[in-house]
């Protein structure tokens, strides 16, 4: 394994935090006044829209899409430290740089199961950031960490399919661009293999009978740059069976295809993030007094940033370890590294945010700085693209199996 960065993997890093420095750091609270005077929460501010345009100018733009032929062509391994990157401003760069969730998995979704007809009509707009999109697969009756408990059902009627059902935390959909859902639902309930039942259709929001219904807050947050997390309600949405993306009962499958990609994206932005917060602690302990002498001499917290940097270059070596296996033996092969990272990023990165808020005193849940929103969103990736403890019981059954 050789981690080293080529030639093209440290061109774009040199862009991409020179882009961070001069345009992204400083834009995060110019974003947050104008989100504040906007008519709407939901609405896009004028700076984001310029960050997009600057990002896409200097060809910094859809890097996470391994297919040359509609993204930036990276291997994982040459994606990971690019991701690292904009992880450092979660909001912001992912958004501006058209690498952010879900659109992202939407895309890979499109690229890799879409027909031409799909491509042409939703993948091409998304490219262009035009559009976005919406991820609709966890139900709020159902324990949605078990799949083949989704319930809303997928019924073809003639050359239609009908979708009823309720989601939520639906990622996106409050936002006024987003134009299209990829929705999961069951097209064969009774079917006997339970990964088998489930399709997915593409449902564009106008549709009638889909209605969103509220946006859900995640630890009292909205997460507007992101679109939001809405619950959303099928109510015999009509659509053609031309909108079926791959084939019937494919669902199951394609979202294991899609959620494998989307984890190591997660894991790489935790990692900015983790930095993100151990530069805030450094910042934050030589400013600061207490009790007659700075904070960075006080032991406990030379001990808390000392156990940060390790904790966090250890995650990084085996999210690299696992972008490294992605690319040579395939997400199948890597299974066992993907549930690794997904279970030890988000502790290890939730753990590092914990110190810094409490570096930080009062001012670390405040909106004054970034690490409470850091923190939200950090904690969410323990149940995003299933609960930790999903991933634990499979990762065990593989390890026991060896000895069985």
């Amino acid at each position: 394994m050789d981690f080293a960065f080529d030639a093209r993997t440290e061109e774009l890093r040199a862009k991409l935090l020179a882009f961070m420095d001069e345009y992204v750091y400083p834009a995060e609270q110019v974003a947050h006044e104008q989100r504040e005077r906007a008519a709407s929460p939901w609405e896009t501010v004028p700076v984001v829209e310029e960050l997009k345009a600057e990002a896409r100018r200097q060809g910094l733009w859809n890097l996470f899409l391994p297919d040359g032929g509609y993204g930036a062509g990276l291997t994982n391994l040459q994606y990971a430290p690019l991701a690292e990157i904009m992880g450092r401003s979660p909001q912001l760069a992912p958004t501006v740089t058209n690498c952010a969730a879900p659109d992202t998995g939407n895309m890979e979704v499109l690229a890799q199961f879409g027909d031409a007809a799909q491509k042409k009509q939703w993948l091409e707009p998304l490219l262009a950031g035009e559009i976005r999109s919406a991820f609709a697969m966890t139900e709020p009756e159902v324990a949605s960490s078990d799949a083949t408990n989704i319930t809303t059902r997928i019924e073809r009627d003639g050359d239609d399919y009908v979708i009823t059902g309720r989601k939520w935390y639906i990622s996106g959909a409050m936002h006024p661009d987003c134009a299209i859902f990829i929705v999961m639902g069951k097209t064969d309930p009774d079917g006997a293999d339970l990964r088998r039942q489930q399709s997915m259709v593409l449902v564009p929001r106008n549709t009638p009978g889909v209605t969103i219904k509220r946006a859900m807050q995640v630890f009292g947050y909205e997460d507007h740059y992101h679109g939001g997390h809405a619950e959303v309600i099928f109510d015999q949405a009509r659509v053609p069976v031309s909108n079926l993306i791959g084939e019937e009962g494919g669902g199951f499958a394609i979202a294991q295809a899609r959620l494998g990609p989307g984890r190591i994206h997660h894991c790489m932005r935790l990692i900015g993030m983790a930095e993100r917060a151990i530069e805030l602690m450094c910042r934050r302990a030589v400013s600061r007094n207490a009790f007659g002498k700075a904070l960075a001499q006080q032991g406990v917290v030379q001990n808390w940033i000392a156990d940060a940097r390790v904790a966090v270059e250890q995650v990084r070596l085996l999210v690299l370890k696992t972008a490294w296996m992605m690319d040579t033996v395939g997400n199948r092969g890597a299974h066992t590294e993907i549930q690794a990272i997904k279970i030890a990023t988000p502790r290890t990165v939730v753990g590092i945010l914990d110190r810094a808020i409490q570096l930080y005193g009062a001012g670390g849940v405040s909106q004054d700085f970034p690490l409470a929103e850091l923190y939200a969103g950090a904690r969410t990736l323990m149940l995003a693209d299933g609960p930790d403890e999903v991933h634990q019981r499979s990762l065990a059954r593989r390890e026991l199996k060896k000895y069985l």
